[in-house]
């Protein structure tokens, strides 16, 4: 027997479990074989980097997790990175996991002495320990800390590889009364405070909250001075926004910080009463009479009041691996107001309908979470050249109206340059399918990606005749089932999509006056076994990315399915924000409203995502004290708030009850109708809780807190 197994206390036989990962089968030790031993026991520890779900070691590492950690695998967000701990003599004993740091956490801004503008300057130097396990049949002094210490040298080494971040700081989370955290303080992590709780509702309505130990990990001695640099000492705490409008609006440069002041205001008072007039909303003739005041200010055009939610979005977009930046255009109708000046026609019909045209561009995450917009344009047709289809053929591309997909593509080449670590798509529908738009995308090296659905049946070079018959002849790749949402009367089913893709290369557009022929990547999803009273699926993708394998063509039309959010967006924006009852007179103050308008109803969609992707996250990150409290009181008919906030999960969900959500099983998450109601008697609760508790129990009202 070797020396190293005489140390190994055994209770029962060695057992073993073999894993089957479909190239080789791997033997790990179960639980029944119990490991004591001296470090050097184990033999050579390594850690080995779990590359990503095709990963032969990705089996393993989600067993390991699911299995043993007290958390399970959960959900890994932004930017990520997964390990696995392996013995020399004894297989796989552990698994790590880093992912993207928490947005917002008191006790760790105050460690590194954060204002708000490094803070969101700095984020993704930050990495989060999000999983950490040794497996509990090893019990080996000291193996733990050794391990995060070597996990922290590689993972430095591999973020600054794969992600393109140099990582300065890592922080995790410690469970009190669960675990001591020895672990952490053995391998040198600082405890820098506590988390305020969390909340989570199970399906049997029961939930804990159970605070945490905030540890952190400097990855350079001078780690601090590396996330403050430019930063002026002692301003730690007076750059962070007060709230939301804030950090949306309050680098807005309009020339005077009254009318900046008053923009943020009305931000506010819109989202509290979303669906009120402009009188309703302000709730007082002065600061009605200010608000139109400032939707006449010169100074008050639509870009300029976008500018800072623009960049809001942009420092998201840097959170993430890969962004969609979907395109569509929406018509407002203001019909109903035909005294209103500069408006246009928006029908194709030949009807009367007047109104404005809105392009906008919205980017969201691969999970389908909005993060802001990234540009819009809003026009009024003209009346005497609409509809004149056989002039259009004889005009340049910069003077139709199908040239809104190629501005707001160039505003994506400009954040793309500012994000050069985030992967950014621009999505567009059947409309999009633009030669000149292809192109243009192809031109230049470090531009963003196109995907868009196919509308025009092309010529293809190299006598491969036109697209659809080509794809279409292609072999069937692989099938893959989704879900098809209801609509209309057409109840949700299950449908199997045959797919099929291929490079392509298309001719240009009889007189078109373009460069040649385009090289793109084509894929073709069809549904087979269609029922009876359903319409089949078909869809048709070009795309600028390659292509190669049917896992990346799936994930194509996956990032194309999530177009549909904008479609939602603009359904909140109009019966949402009610942004076709507002009465303002002329064009100009109604684009300056509608930029207000459209941040408000990201907020409320924003909101409504990120309740399902972080349902854990303590509510104060969207809610003020003053509303979780007055809420929570409303709907545990309790006058005494609980010391923590409930998650944000539990908080949306409290608040679309107020808008006529039942929650039931079968109910799902809430939508944005029934939240942007809840909002409203929301605002009318949290007023009536101030008087109560300043009147009555004063000490119940304290300062906003952070969110941990």
């Amino acid at each position: 027997m070797r020396e190293h197994e005489k140390t190994i206390t055994e209770k029962k036989r060695p057992g073993r479990e073999t894993v089957n990962t479909g190239k080789q089968e791997q033997t790990l030790y179960c639980e029944e074989s119990r490991i004591e031993c001296r470090l050097k026991g184990l033999g050579e520890i390594e850690i080995v980097r779990v590359c990503n779900s095709r990963d032969e070691n990705y089996t393993h590492w989600k067993a390991l997790i699911e299995r043993y950690h007290y958390l399970g695998r959960g959900t890994l967000y932004g930017k990520q990175m997964r390990y696995l701990v392996r013995s020399e003599h004894f297989g796989w004993i552990g698994a790590l996991s880093f992912s993207s740091p928490a947005w917002r956490l008191r006790a760790r801004e105050k460690w590194i002495g954060w204002n708000e503008e490094n803070r969101l300057k700095y984020l993704n130097r930050i990495v989060c320990n999000s999983r950490f396990l040794i497996v509990p049949w090893v019990k080996v002094k000291n193996l733990a800390s050794r391990v995060l210490s070597m996990g922290m040298r590689q993972m430095k080494r591999d973020w600054a590889e794969q992600k393109g971040v140099e990582p300065v700081l890592v922080e995790t989370f410690v469970e009190k009364g669960r675990f001591l955290g020895t672990c952490y303080q053995a391998a040198n992590f600082q405890h820098a405070g506590t988390t305020q709780g969390r909340g989570r509702q199970d399906g049997g309505n029961e939930y804990a909250l159970p605070v945490k130990d905030i540890y952190l990990y400097p990855l350079y001695s001078d780690a601090s001075k590396h996330l403050c640099e430019g930063q002026t000492k002692g301003v730690a705490e007076a750059g962070v926004p007060s709230d939301w409008a804030q950090e949306e609006f309050g680098n807005t440069n309009l020339g005077d910080l009254r009318l900046t002041r008053r923009l943020t205001q009305m931000a506010r008072d819109f989202y509290a009463k979303p669906q009120a007039n402009i009188p309703q909303a302000c709730q007082s003739r002065a600061r009605t009479k200010a608000a139109y005041r400032f939707l006449d200010n010169k100074e008050s055009t639509m870009e300029t009041i976008l500018s800072s939610h623009y960049q809001s979005t942009m420092n998201r977009i840097k959170e993430e691996e890969v962004v969609l930046a979907v395109q569509d255009t929406t018509s407002l109708n203001y019909s109903v107001h035909p005294a209103t000046e500069n408006l246009g026609p928006i029908s194709s019909r030949g009807e009367e309908v007047i109104g404005l045209m809105v392009h906008d561009t919205m980017a969201f995450n691969r999970e389908g979470t909005p993060l802001g917009l990234m540009n819009v344009q809003c026009w009024a047709r003209d009346r005497e050249s609409y509809g004149k289809k056989h002039q259009r053929h004889k005009l340049p591309i910069e003077e139709k109206e199908s040239n809104k997909w190629l501005v707001s593509f160039k505003s994506v080449v400009e954040i793309q340059k500012q994000c050069p670590k985030t992967v950014i798509v621009s999505v567009g529908d059947r409309e999009a399918d633009i030669y000149e738009l292809f192109e243009f995308a192809l031109e230049g090296t470090g531009s963003p990606k196109v995907l868009v659905r196919a509308e025009h049946n092309r010529s293809l070079l190299n006598e491969q005749g036109q697209l659809w018959g080509y794809i279409n002849s292609r072999p069937v790749s692989g099938i893959q089932r989704i879900r098809i949402p209801r609509k209309g009367n057409q109840p949700s089913r299950e449908a199997e999509l045959a797919i099929r893709y291929g490079s392509v290369e298309l001719k240009a557009p009889i007189g078109k006056r373009v460069k040649g022929t385009i090289k793109v990547c084509a894929i073709l999803a069809l549904e087979e076994n269609v029922p009876e009273s359903a319409t089949p699926v078909k869809w048709m993708l070009l795309t600028t990315i390659p292509v190669n394998t049917f896992e990346e063509s799936v994930e194509k039309l996956e990032w194309y399915a999530r177009r549909w959010g904008i479609e939602v967006y603009h359904k909140t924006l109009k019966s949402g924000c009610q942004i076709e009852q507002r009465q303002l007179g002329n064009a100009k103050r109604i684009e300056a409203c509608l930029a207000i308008d459209m941040v408000v109803a990201w907020r409320i969609y924003y909101l409504t995502k990120l309740g399902r992707e972080v349902p854990d996250v303590p509510c104060t990150v969207f809610f003020e004290e003053a509303e979780w409290k007055a809420l929570v009181a409303y709907k545990t008919k309790s006058p005494i708030p609980p010391s923590n906030p409930p998650g944000l999960r539990e908080a949306v969900r409290m608040v679309a009850s107020l808008g006529g959500f039942l929650g039931r099983k079968g109910d799902g998450e809430p939508g944005t109708k029934t939240l942007w109601l809840g909002i409203q008697r929301l605002d009318d609760m949290t007023a009536m809780w101030k008087v109560f508790v300043t009147e009555l129990t004063p000490h119940s009202l304290s300062p906003p807190a952070f969110v941990q």
